[in-house]
């Protein structure tokens, strides 16, 4: 009976704890509703009275495990392309200039070996 009396009692400063009781079953079949044998079912309860007890129950200081999962947030960038890697075009072109000395040298002798090449086949 002792135990009956604080379950009153609790109900009367938790009023949220009757409801959810009451819809516990509802609100483990999903958020929006749910399919049954081929064909959707909304939920017995509104999404407004849902959201209600919901904040209730948060308030309250308990946990709202009636949510599903969230998904992975999206990581990929919006805008245009030529902005997002401009500035890697330029660290780049920075790098370029500072090889460029050797790489004029480099570009002078094999233009300089393929002369001396043709110069060797036309003389034979």
């Amino acid at each position: 009976m002792a135990g009956k009396a604080a379950a009153e009692a609790a109900a009367r400063v938790y009023p949220w704890r009757e409801k959810l009781a009451k819809y516990k079953g509802e609100l483990t079949k999903g958020v929006w509703g749910y399919w049954e044998l081929g064909a959707w079912k909304p939920l017995g309860l509104s999404a407004r009275k849902r959201a209600r007890l919901r904040k209730e129950v948060l308030l309250a200081g308990e946990d709202w495990t009636y949510d599903p999962p969230r998904g992975e947030m999206r990581t990929k960038r919006k805008g245009h392309k030529c902005d997002r890697i401009s500035a890697e075009k330029r660290a780049n072109t920075v790098e370029l200039m500072k090889k460029m000395p050797q790489m004029l040298l480099d570009y002078k002798k094999r233009r300089w070996e393929k002369k001396m090449k043709e110069e060797e086949s036309g003389k034979s």
